[in-house]
């Protein structure tokens, strides 16, 4: 073999060759040139009695097949003379490949400290005195590869092989350590735990798996490791019927206890779950990394100890906070904006597009929204009572004293995220105490969005003598004036508006509740001034485009009131930072200091989200739908049978006049149930505006539609949340009028079953993961074509509208030009100089055009905000092109 890997040159002294694995070896680097020491004892596997004919035969078929080998007799044990034959007879020693073994397999309470003994001096003391003889040779001529023969009874532990599995594990231990050693004479080590057919794994395998695990399939591996070219060195691999892997050492990720308090069998008790599961593990690859956990915990023993009545840092230190989640929706994105002072001049679009959801330019959540998640959570904890073990202090100790906050990308308009938060600090400020709890919120397809570091102030909980934390002023501003500056009035009632979002402390609301704090009145909040601060500096220095927002860090420097001046003075530090400071006009005091902002260069690109999942009951397509007596209803065939139900009661529509939207989770899915388009529908999905939306779980929907469960008990007990028109959601009470024995008729027909069955298949646990729903296919370029070719037949309509129209299709996207200033065109694509542009669904543009008069339609669909015309409005009074084009 010219072209494959070569030995030629190289001395090879393998172990135990007079059989198995060892001869296997022997025969396949000899084959590639290599000059072969076959060592055999030619006794028993037990080890027992003594021959020369083993390792005779296997010389003899080497030179037969043109190879060089010679044999050797003497026991591992007498390791200098198998290396001295080498030297002997080939002048030097490239290769060792420490195989010889024997087994006395027995159970522990029978083993004899003979049978300890023997299995320890062939395998360990005997790979020890052969390798030991060989390295100062190898070592000299830089160059050396070593290979020992471990196993799996070794690294799993194998019942009635104590004193084997200890051997085995005992060589790993040696190979690792020499692979450290000769690395830099290039003298590589490496082990292998072989599984094959031999004289030793007949005593532990059946027959038909012996035959089965060749030692050929082994010997390939070896012949690598033992190669010119090959760089591995340390490695432990697996091999055998045909299989070959790497092992490496995992542990979980363990653990910590400060070291400034007594560890009890309690604490470890309460840590198991971390100390022994496997959720969350490291891989260490050497001792130092091993070392790593227990060096930090030593490092800070000293200075992260201690504490008081208030705070043991000991044991707050690092704790994480179950994650929780929390949602959020446009409305909430459009309170906090007025919440902090936006669009004051509401017929500003760069206002408006912080509160208004139909704003024509966009829109866009205020970054600083961010920290508005952490604080809820915050609160809501506070209202559980729930606190991080070792803190023992309550809110009329705590202020609020720094505040980070990093936006990975901007904000989508709606959101469900799941927050995670630990004790990620704590400092001895002397009197007082800082407490900084990190949290990072991620949304549904667990993408990293925001993080927040929050800087508690606790007064009067500091003096233990433990870390200061840093010091020094950060951000400080240049000694020049400021590059901008804003001033804005805060209203009267701007603290009450802006506790809606979530921060409830009644020191920003109740008069008598602030001066037992005193303070003369309530106080604003410290993050409504933040997000007054964060909202200047997007208008300063990003032309009021808050997705090139990314960070922003602020010390409360001093209170504010409800109705003082706010000035935000701002230096640019660079092409990305902005230092500033927010000053109280009426009294010339900082109130926000050590503050910059981070911006991004360009807006970050978003992230594509995971395909949706359908729901249970209509994501099978193994088989139709068949009838099954035991058949239980999912919330898909609920929504059928309304579907249904409204049809059969068209006098529904007229009557309830009001569009629901159902937000269910586990497992998630959205259903619009439309009573305002004057003949009622049902679809999946949102639209683009209802009247009420509820939001509960799968199985709390299931259950209220079945009257197992009471709507206003859900209500009341937190499981149904109702916003919009709240006074809207009494009218569901047509609800319980659907009959669930035309919903099934309904499903089955739906599904093509010919109302033969109730649906799909039950659904169980056992049941297969939902596949992904299809991607849809747009069917508005088809629309737009027979457009297109209406015109080329009749040119003249044109001439009705004369001006040119830009559609903008949602849901699949598309963009279309119709031009009818002359014959009349259409073309894919936008133009920014058309007189009017059109936003629709495709779904509501399909049902459109149906009509023969899409001017009224166009009419209906923009009043209930399904339908939208930037430009010249009138041109909705001009579609008569568009009638019965479907």
């Amino acid at each position: 073999m010219p072209n494959g890997l070569r030995y030629d040159g190289r001395v090879a002294i393998i172990t135990g060759a007079g059989n198995g694995l060892g001869k296997s070896h022997a025969l396949l680097l000899a084959s590639r040139g290599a000059k072969i020491v076959v060592n055999d004892l030619g006794g028993s596997f037990k080890g027992e009695g003594k021959s020369s004919a083993a390792a005779d035969a296997v010389v003899a078929e080497i030179k037969a097949k043109g190879g060089d080998a010679v044999a050797n007799y003497d026991s591992v044990e007498d390791g200098a003379k198998i290396v001295s034959c080498a030297l002997d007879n080939f002048k030097r020693v490239d290769i060792v490949v420490n195989n010889a073994g024997i087994l006395r397999d027995t159970t522990f309470h029978k083993m004899t400290e003979a049978d300890w003994e023997l299995i320890y001096r062939v395998h360990v003391l005997g790979s020890f005195r052969v390798t030991h003889a060989a390295w100062p040779h190898m070592r000299d001529a830089k160059y050396g590869r070593v290979i020992f023969t471990a196993s799996a009874a070794g690294i799993y532990g194998n019942f009635g092989q104590a004193n084997y599995a200890m051997a085995k594990l005992g060589v790993v231990g040696m190979a690792q350590t020499l692979a450290l050693e000769g690395k830099k004479a290039n003298v590589h080590v490496n082990a292998i735990a072989p599984i094959a057919g031999s004289r030793m794994t007949e005593t532990v395998l059946p027959p038909d798996l012996i035959a089965a695990l060749s030692p050929e399939f082994v010997s390939p591996l070896v012949a690598y490791l033992c190669h010119d070219s090959c760089e591995e060195t340390g490695g432990l691999f697996e091999v055998g019927g045909g299989f070959m892997g790497k092992l490496r050492w995992e542990r979980a990720e363990g653990a910590l206890f400060k070291l400034n308090g007594a560890i009890t069998p309690e604490a470890v008790e309460k840590k198991w779950t971390a100390i022994a599961g496997f959720e969350k593990t490291t891989h260490p690859t050497d001792i130092t990394s091993s070392m790593q956990p227990i060096l930090g915990n030593l490092g800070t023993a000293k200075e992260k100890g201690g504490g008081n009545e208030f705070i043991d840092v000991g044991e707050a230190l690092g704790y994480e906070f179950p994650p929780m989640d929390l949602s959020y929706d446009e409305r909430d994105l459009a309170l906090y904006a007025l919440g902090v002072g936006a669009a004051q001049n509401p017929l500003d679009p760069k206002e408006l597009q912080y509160v208004y959801e139909l704003n024509g330019e966009g829109f866009h959540a205020l970054p600083t929204f961010g920290v508005v998640p952490a604080i809820k959570l915050a609160f809501d904890m506070a209202k559980q009572g729930k606190q991080a073990p070792g803190l023992h202090y309550g809110f009329d100790r705590v202020l609020h004293g720094e505040q980070y906050t990093e936006i990975k990308r901007p904000l989508p308009p709606h959101a469900k995220l799941t927050h995670k938060a630990k004790i990620k600090d704590i400092f001895d400020k002397g009197k007082n105490a800082l407490v900084v709890t990190a949290m990072t919120s991620y949304d549904e397809d667990g993408n990293e969005l925001i993080y927040n570091e929050l800087t508690t102030f606790v007064r009067g909980a500091g003096g233990w003598g433990g870390e200061r934390g840093p010091q020094g002023e950060v951000n400080v501003p240049p000694d020049r004036a400021p590059d901008a500056t804003i001033t804005e009035k805060i209203s009267e009632s701007q603290a009450l508006l802006y506790r809606l979002s979530g921060d409830w402390n009644p020191l920003h609301a109740d008069p008598s509740f602030a001066k037992n704090f005193g303070f003369e009145r309530p106080i604003l909040h410290g993050l409504c001034t933040f997000g007054y601060s964060g909202r200047h500096v997007i208008k300063a220095f990003c032309n009021n485009d808050p997705r090139l927002f990314k960070s922003i860090k602020t010390r409360f420097s001093d209170s504010v009131f409800p109705g003082e001046t706010l000035v935000t003075e701002m230096w640019k530090e660079s092409e990305t930072k902005i230092i500033f400071r927010t000053k109280v006009k009426e009294r010339d005091k900082v109130v926000i200091s050590g503050a910059a902002v981070e911006l991004y260069k360009e807006i970050p690109k978003e992230i594509a989200k995971k395909a949706q999942q359908a729901q249970a009951a209509t994501a099978t397509t193994a088989s139709a739908p068949s009838a099954d007596a035991n058949y239980e209803p999912v919330s898909a065939d609920v929504f059928t049978a309304i579907e249904d139900h409204i049809a059969r009661n068209p006098e529904l529509a007229s009557k309830i006049a009001t569009t629901f939207l159902f937000k269910l989770t586990s497992p998630d899915s959205q259903w619009t149930v439309d009573l305002k388009n004057g003949k009622g529908s049902v679809a999946e999905g949102a639209g683009d505006k209802p009247d009420c939306t509820l939001e509960l779980t799968d199985a709390d929907f299931m259950a209220m539609t079945s009257g197992k469960a009471d709507a206003q008990k859900l209500y009341f007990g937190g499981k149904l949340k109702i916003t919009g028109n709240v006074m809207a959601s009494q009218k569901l009470e047509f609800l319980k009028k659907v009959d669930s024995a035309a919903a099934m008729k309904a499903y089955a027909a739906k599904h093509g079953d010919g109302g033969a069955s109730a649906g799909a298949a039950k659904a169980t646990t056992s049941a297969a993961p939902p596949a992904p729903a299809a991607s849809k296919e747009a069917k508005s370029p088809a629309l737009f074509k027979a457009l297109k070719e209406r015109l080329e037949k009749n040119p003249s309509l044109a001439k009705e509208t004369a001006q040119v129209i830009a559609f903008r299709v949602k849901s699949p996207d598309k963009r279309y030009v119709v031009d009818l200033t002359g014959s009349g065109s259409v073309r894919e694509g936008d133009d920014a100089k058309a007189a009017a542009t059109i936003t629709i669904d495709e779904e509501d543009l399909l049902a459109l055009v149906k009509d023969a008069n899409v001017a009224s339609g166009a009419k209906d669909l923009y009043m209930r905000g399904k339908l939208r015309i930037d430009g010249d409005a009138r041109v909705a009074q001009k579609l008569g092109f568009l009638n019965n084009l479907a």
